[in-house]
């Protein structure tokens, strides 16, 4: 995007540099990192930041709406019941494509949203290592609003631990060795002190919840919850496991229902330049007769799993639970990152962070994807090169 940046990058890239990088980043816990990283970052010029914040408030005037709650209370399973709800969530991450509107020109719009953490730790020490392997210049910074790594990680550190002891805040996840985005979990560990714990080692004696360690059984008085529900509930021959539904005395970071508010759920409720026009399948008066420019979009999935991008009438009358389904208007991903072979699109997650006592979030970081396929992720992008995670930096 900054057309000068880029060249330089490019000219002075070699394979050499990018094993180099990336013997770094797996050194970090070696064997962990499970998902391809890009040769390069993005450079981000001002404009194109502006847009992206100024989005990113309209939103959130959305979300910090008196009946915003309300208005999202369908989008809960009602077989999730999760005492101890927060008026907020601690965090939201919005992802915005890079794209093209009819004038040609370079704009964001956003593709989701998330009321959820993602790779926070790991992307502080996956952004010092890029910006050395990338000499990127002092004028450009990966962080938002005059945040630093050093304050940024002081954050993250008063929101999931606070004034608690570590040893009673675990990060929550299902079979967490076996996921991809372990990498991180490690990464927190590192940074905050505390255990990352599976959903089938959590003991519940009457309301609290226990872990055990050194052969000790600790009290839980935090959650950092990285349990995805839906993925929990494909999970095959869990055992037996505590019943989340119980009122159990614990505080969770975010709390669950904030992954149901803050979601493609939200989507039609927002009305911006740079949020693609989108609706509840079940409240359109009549299908757009240019489906074509529209994606289908299940609500509760993640991953981009259940998506159709080449949307028939077909599709649309297959749909047996429309209350469940979105349409949204398709955006034009930008051919915007020279690469030595095709152009590569790209998305960028802003990380927006809400601490106990503020009126509203603040953005703090970002993670960026790069992808030559139909879609962003590892499935659309198999054999390819200069795609994957990377992070963008920022003109100030």
């Amino acid at each position: 995007m900054q057309k000068e940046l880029r060249q330089r990058f490019n000219a002075n890239f070699s394979e050499a540099k990018y094993k180099a990088y990336m013997s770094q980043l797996n050194n970090l816990h070696p064997g962990a990192l499970d998902f391809r990283n890009a040769e390069t970052p993005i450079f981000i010029p001002k404009g194109f930041t502006k847009k992206m914040l100024d989005a990113c408030e309209e939103i959130i005037d959305v979300i910090v709406d008196p009946r915003f709650k309300s208005l999202t209370e369908r989008a809960i399973p009602a077989d999730i019941n999760i005492a101890n709800e927060k008026d907020y969530s601690d965090f939201i991450a919005f992802d915005f494509g890079i794209c093209e509107n009819g004038e040609g020109e370079l704009e964001p719009q956003l593709i989701e949203m998330q009321g959820f953490p993602t790779l926070f730790a790991f992307q502080a020490f996956h952004t010092a290592i890029t910006c050395s392997y990338a000499e990127v210049p002092d004028n450009y910074s990966a962080y938002l609003n005059g945040y630093t790594e050093e304050s940024y990680l002081r954050l993250l550190k008063d929101i999931i631990v606070g004034d608690l002891d570590p040893a009673n805040v675990i990060l929550l996840e299902i079979y967490p060795d076996q996921q991809k985005t372990r990498i991180d979990f490690y990464c927190t560990e590192d940074v905050l002190g505390i255990k990352t714990v599976c959903l089938t080692k959590l003991i519940g004696e009457g309301d609290q919840l226990f872990y055990e360690a050194d052969d000790k059984k600790i009290l839980v008085k935090r959650i950092y919850n990285r349990l995805i529900f839906d993925d929990l509930y494909q999970q095959e021959n869990l055992g037996e496991i505590i019943d989340v539904n119980h009122p159990w005395d614990v505080e969770w970071v975010p709390h669950p229902n904030w992954f149901y508010r803050i979601s493609k759920f939200t989507l039609p409720l927002i009305r911006s330049a740079y949020v693609p026009a989108t609706f509840y399948l079940d409240e359109i008066k009549e299908i757009p007769a240019d489906l074509h420019n529209y994606v289908l979009k299940p609500l509760f999935s993640f991953a981009g799993m259940g998506v159709v991008i080449d949307v028939t009438q077909a599709d649309i009358d297959n749909v047996k639970d429309p209350q469940n389904w979105i349409l949204q208007r398709k955006v034009k991903y930008a051919d915007v990152i020279e690469t030595p072979d095709e152009p590569a699109k790209a998305e960028i997650r802003l990380f927006y962070f809400w601490k106990e006592g503020w009126a509203r979030p603040k953005a703090v970081h970002n993670l960026s994807r790069l992808s030559k396929g139909k879609m962003i992720g590892t499935r659309y992008n198999k054999d390819k090169t200069w795609v994957g995670g990377t992070v963008a930096f920022f003109e100030q």
